[in-house]
């Protein structure tokens, strides 16, 4: 019993704190080998462990882009394994982000894969 109550006190916490914490909206492209080693789908995974929402896509000229919403930290934190981790089988030369903004609340309800 107690564990339980500490541990549903310790989730109310983390919700209080990141609720308080600046929401944002920012646009990625990441360049480099980024298509055919599963960047997408480890960038989803990436996303949804940090609690973040969006979505991901390849473009034409071979690269990835995206959005990401949610708390700054978290999107701070996507954003540095955007330049420097990705799949295990890619490599990355660089990411770009713009249009950043603070939001009120994300427009999006998960983070998806655009096909």
């Amino acid at each position: 019993m107690y564990f339980s109550l500490m541990k549903r006190l310790l989730f109310l916490l983390y919700r209080s704190v990141m609720s308080s914490e600046e929401l944002i909206s920012v646009d990625y492209e990441v360049f480099g080998k980024v298509q055919g080693v599963f960047f997408r789908k480890y960038t989803q995974a990436e996303g949804k462990k940090l609690g973040l929402v969006g979505w991901v896509q390849n473009t034409e000229a071979g690269t990835v882009q995206g959005q990401l919403q949610g708390p700054r930290s978290e999107v701070e934190k996507m954003q540095e394994w955007l330049k420097s981790t990705g799949s295990p089988k890619s490599r990355i030369a660089k990411a770009e982000f713009k249009n950043e903004k603070t939001i009120d609340s994300p427009e999006h309800s998960s983070f998806n894969v655009v096909k």
